[in-house]
């Protein structure tokens, strides 16, 4: 398949599909965020401890991992557009059944089912922009994309928890429901801007008939790269990161320091706008591939410094967020490149298989994370939850320097 043309697409053209790919995936990442600004509140009606929670965020990612995976094959078969509003649909129907469970049983299987629509997004966006925009837009694309996403994460207990707190956390889900069930209105009515145009048929020639003679790549042989299972254990302990910081880093850092209870969901909306704004700047940073693994390593090097400052430093109360703050800026200069690291590591023809497999490590992360780091909350050892944050986030250091190693032994495209 060819993935660029030699001109690029008009500037109006590559913005629209920017921005309608950059939508869905704040939804997504909206969605992701449903439960835990709720969990106050479900811990009380359900009865449930912080680790039954957690199991609930556990369910969501292992059934999103599973899907992600075989979403690229169906993507690269199908076409990115259906499957978007396939998953966009499913997630609405999710947040209305949250809104409506009366118990937790019920909550697990529509976190299941919000599971699967969460599940496409990856292959479907990183097809479309990879395909359809101009090569030398493409850093700022992934800028765009991981901005939407981030503001995604800040808006659900922006809006979640103030609705909890005047009516109910039935309402707030509710409300959640209406932003997946309009986004999905929106892009429907633009949807000829998310057609993936097939790439015509090549003609036959005689070294084209050769290379059909020796065979024709196999649809699993890009799970032979080195590189593609590196960055699949990148983004594991990447989403390690994620999830301590969205589900448990704000009460731990509340229970270390005495931060008001007000201000707890003010940390995590502080980190997502923060690291919507390192994006930014990490899109110029990516200009130059060839630095991607260095801005890695220097932002999730500040990054775990801030967590072992809230960690062992005694802190007022007002600095906290503060740090937050910080610690999104750094983790979102990173954003950028770390997607152009898959991007150097996916043969052509298998985008959405390469992105499906690789970020499927984002929800196996994020499925097993919440296991470990609720038992820790459970158990009141909030240092080691953020002592727990750091370590992950220097792992994430040394795993950067290994895509570039895997792809130097000549088995990946650059």
């Amino acid at each position: 398949m060819t993935t660029l043309a030699e001109s690029p697409p008009p500037w109006r053209q590559d913005a629209s599909l920017i921005g309608l790919v950059g939508l869905a995936h704040g939804v997504s990442h909206f969605c992701q965020l449903l439960l835990p600004p709720l969990f106050p509140w479900l811990k009380k009606d359900f009865d449930a401890s912080y680790t039954e929670l957690g199991l609930l965020l556990s369910i969501f990612f292992t059934v999103s991992c599973v899907v992600q995976a075989l979403a690229g094959f169906v993507v690269d078969r199908f076409g990115p557009r259906p499957v978007l509003f396939g998953g966009l649909a499913l997630l609405g129907t999710s947040a209305l059944g949250f809104a409506t469970a009366p118990s937790y049983t019920t909550l697990a299987l529509f976190a299941a089912l919000a599971g699967v629509g969460n599940g496409v997004f990856h292959p479907v966006n990183y097809t479309l922009l990879n395909n359809r925009v101009g090569k030398s837009r493409l850093g700022h694309a992934y800028s765009v994309h991981g901005v939407t996403g981030s503001l995604g994460w800040a808006v659900a207990p922006a809006l979640l928890v103030p609705v909890a707190m005047a009516w109910s956390w039935r309402a707030a889900l509710l409300c959640a429901a209406a932003v997946a069930w309009s986004v999905l209105a929106l892009l429907w009515a633009y949807r000829d801007r998310l057609q993936l145009t097939p790439a015509p048929t090549a003609a036959a020639t005689p070294a084209r008939a050769a290379t059909a003679a020796r065979g024709q790549p196999g649809a699993f042989d890009f799970l032979r790269i080195p590189a593609v299972w590196v960055c699949f254990v990148f983004f594991l302990f990447s989403a390690g990161v994620l999830s301590v910081v969205q589900s448990f880093a704000p009460e731990a850092a509340r229970q270390l320091h005495q931060v008001p209870v007000a201000w707890v969901a003010a940390c995590l909306s502080v980190y997502m706008v923060c690291s919507a704004a390192g994006m930014v700047a990490g899109g110029f940073l990516a200009a130059d591939p060839d630095r991607c693994e260095r801005i890695v390593a220097v932002a999730f090097g500040l990054a775990a410094t801030v967590a072992l400052t809230v960690a062992l430093a005694p802190l007022p109360a007002l600095a906290v967020p503060a740090l937050f703050g910080a610690m999104g800026l750094a983790t979102g200069l990173a954003g950028p490149s770390r997607d152009l690291l898959v991007k150097r590591a996916t043969p052509d023809g298998a985008t959405g298989r390469v992105y499906g497999v690789v970020y499927s490590g984002l929800d196996i992360g994020q499925a097993l994370t919440p296991l470990l780091f609720g038992a820790l909350m459970d158990g009141h050892r909030y240092q080691a939850v953020w002592i727990g944050l750091a370590l992950l986030q220097l792992v994430l250091i040394a795993t950067a320097f290994n895509v570039r190693r895997a792809r130097r032994v000549g088995l990946a495209p650059a």
